[in-house]
């Protein structure tokens, strides 16, 4: 018996989801050395970052050391969560 996945159609991005090729990234790259050479950029960068830019300097901050790790705070009113209760539905909803 055939479970109908088939059936479901496909995704509306299909063919354009995920990183782009390889060929499509370094077209992109030698475009925009065409029109600034990448060290004037970084240079630009590192003016701004010495005038005390604030977005200067977490773009820098960024490329030099890597984006900060995503915190979560798990907490409700104040409260530390400790456990969590599964609940189970076996209405059928």
């Amino acid at each position: 018996m055939a479970d109908g996945r088939k059936n479901n159609g496909g995704h509306s991005t299909k063919g354009k989801a995920g990183r782009p090729k390889k060929a499509d990234e370094i077209k992109l790259i030698e475009t925009m050395d065409a029109v600034m050479i990448p060290m004037e950029a970084w240079e630009q960068l590192a003016a701004r970052v010495k005038d005390g830019d604030t977005q200067a300097i977490k773009t820098w901050l960024a490329y030099r050391y890597g984006q900060p790790q995503a915190k979560m705070d798990l907490t409700s009113d104040g409260e530390t969560l400790t456990g969590f209760r599964i609940i189970r539905d076996d209405s059928g909803n």
